[in-house]
């Protein structure tokens, strides 16, 4: 069992400590926002488009079971139509692609399934941005696959495509993960194309990323199973090979351009068909007749690679996995969608970790931040977690769980650094409001301590991953390695919130904002409009931090279900310790 040091569970209804009349934005306010905190927080669309409020008597298991739902919906793409037609051409869908790639029996992870949600609704939306990212195995080695869905607007690139491949592709280089590119797509789409085109994040910085993975020797495959037009085209030929199958073009201008252009008339086939290309322009290396023999190609050229070794790349290694001390299926009692319950941290670990392995770190110390050392799966890990009930120190009133305190940042900066030094790898679990605030606080030097917290988190040169339970708000978000920190992957639990601080703080100081502007207009405001004023803001911002809001726009990886977080974090693990760029420790200027 974990061990439960010096631990004081109170009510949040506990009286407020002198020194915690406030704390950095998004943490507890006053007792009047920690009771109130969150009722709004898990926010789903309904029907209609609005948001529905979840009450707190809703489940983590429903909430899930909800998730999940959409999420399979999200799957079907374009729809089932879309299907149909892509079918008709004598095609499979990216998902029946991939499903006829990987080795039979395997699990596979995805990435940014939730891509480009609600998004783009003008032009008709883009389920899953266009595009399938997964890590699966593939003749025994691992290999993240990049599919574009070509029932989602013939596989055009929306904003949100690009930083799904983008991100996909980064993942792939900081691992070493060989690609396979299954490509079936009408390029950039053109009513966005500023958005998608010119900048240093956009379309064009794909085709630089495989030049550079090429040059580093990370393999990748890609394989024309569609359209291939534009730019677009310059992806398969900067690859280590290129397959095509019967039908497809690839081309930089298809039939009507060229005409448009150069008054030529030529048919599809002479212009980047594929036998054009495998006889005449020498630019595909295999011809295939269809999408079966095209995968079955791909798998034997993959099998001529070694596979993946049982051992991770050295210094990392990993033992024997053991089962963890409780189920999985206890998570979805022990923690609760409504953020005002509460929740014992360690007992959230004992679901996840390898039984009796976690070792805790200053467990008297810095109580409202949980280290410790860990097996998941048999991969040696630190970990860094907020704990989620009130703590009395050794020394002066109660702290709040999900705050960050002065002795908390100092434990979690000392105990980063010490994972670097031993080359364990870094999990981040996120439930954070913020750091604390007030007279107190910033004379014991809180900022000072988050600066220490944040450098090391910085430079640390171990692999990083970060779990979003609850809410990830503010600068608690930073410290703990957010999106911003480099962490290898950024899952997040339904219940996740995303934002620089939590709702009624945001609703109060943005109603406060909206409420100034329109008196120096002229114009006053009566109690009536006050109260629609309020609402919609909060609405709007309530949307704002729901999880598949964060997921859309690529600030996670994945929304995962509570149940198979073990299993997502045995994969990341296995992923991030695949390659090791070994490089001393080193730290900026670290106040003391």
């Amino acid at each position: 069992m974990l061990p439960h040091r010096n631990i004081e569970k109170t009510t949040w209804k506990a009286r407020e400590p002198a020194n915690a009349r406030a704390v950095e934005a998004g943490a507890l306010s006053t007792t009047e926002n920690r009771q109130n905190r969150g009722r709004n927080r898990c926010s789903f669309p309904s029907s209609s488009g609005k948001y529905n409020v979840i009450e707190g008597q809703t489940s983590l298991s429903e909430l899930t079971t909800e998730i999940l739902a959409a999420q399979d919906k999200l799957a079907l793409g374009g729809g089932e139509k879309a299907i149909a037609r892509q079918h008709s051409k004598g095609r499979l869908t990216a998902r029946e692609r991939i499903s006829r790639l990987v080795d039979p029996e395997t699990s596979t992870l995805e990435l940014g399934a939730w891509a480009g949600w609600e998004m783009y609704k003008e032009y008709g939306g883009a389920p899953g941005a266009g595009a399938v990212c997964v890590i699966g195995i593939i003749s025994g080695r691992r290999h993240l696959i990049i599919a574009n869905d070509a029932t989602v607007k013939a596989g055009a690139f929306f904003p949100a495509t690009t930083k799904k491949v983008l991100r996909a592709q980064r993942i792939a280089m900081e691992n070493h993960l060989p690609i396979i590119y299954l490509v079936d797509s009408a390029g950039v789409f053109l009513p966005l194309q500023e958005d998608v085109f010119p900048d240093e994040d956009d379309f064009g910085r794909i085709f630089r990323n495989n030049a550079i993975m090429s040059a580093v020797g990370i393999h990748q495959i890609a394989a024309i199973m569609g359209n291939c037009v534009a730019g677009g085209g310059y992806l398969p030929v900067l690859c280590d090979k290129i397959l095509m199958t019967e039908g497809s073009g690839l081309y930089l201008a298809g039939p009507a351009l060229v005409k448009s252009a150069i008054g030529q008339q030529v048919t599809h086939e002479e212009l980047g068909g594929a036998e054009m290309h495998a006889q005449l322009s020498g630019t595909i290396d295999f011809r295939e007749e269809d999408d079966e023999a095209c995968l079955a190609k791909i798998r034997r050229l993959v099998a001529n690679i070694a596979p993946d070794s049982d051992q991770p790349m050295k210094p990392y290694h990993r033992v024997d996995s053991i089962a963890p001390a409780r189920p999985a299926t206890d998570l979805l009692d022990l923690v609760h969608p409504d953020p005002r319950k509460e929740y014992e941290i360690r007992d959230v670990l004992e679901c996840i970790v390898d039984r009796d392995s976690f070792e805790e770190y200053k467990a008297e110390y810095g109580q409202s931040l949980v280290c410790g050392t860990a097996r998941i799966g048999g991969f040696p890990v630190g970990i860094v977690a907020n704990q989620h009930h009130q703590v009395r120190p050794a020394n002066g009133p109660l702290q709040f769980g999900g705050v960050i305190y002065t002795d908390s940042a100092e434990k979690a900066a000392r105990f980063v650094m010490s994972c670097n030094q031993e080359w364990l790898p870094i999990l981040f679990l996120h439930d954070v409001n913020g750091f604390m605030v007030g007279r107190d606080s910033e004379q014991m030097g809180i900022i000072k301590a988050g600066a220490k917290l944040v450098n090391a988190v910085s430079n640390s040169r171990v692999a990083k991953i970060t779990l979003l339970l609850g809410g990830s708000f503010g600068a608690g978000n930073y410290a703990q390695c957010g999106k911003a920190y480099d962490p290898r992957f950024v899952f997040a639990w339904p219940t996740a919130r995303c934002a620089v601080m939590g709702g009624e703080q945001a609703t109060s100081t943005l109603l406060d904002v909206t409420i100034r502007s329109l008196e120096r207009q002229g114009e006053q405001v009566d109690a009536e409009q006050l109260a629609k004023l309020r609402d919609k803001i909060r609405g709007d911002y309530e949307a704002q931090m729901d999880v598949r809001y964060a997921a859309a726009r690529g600030w996670v990886d994945g929304i995962i279900d509570p149940i198979k977080t073990r299993d997502v974090l045995t994969t990341a693990l296995a992923v991030s310790t695949n390659y090791v760029e070994e490089r001393p420790f080193q730290l900026g200027v670290f106040q003391t």
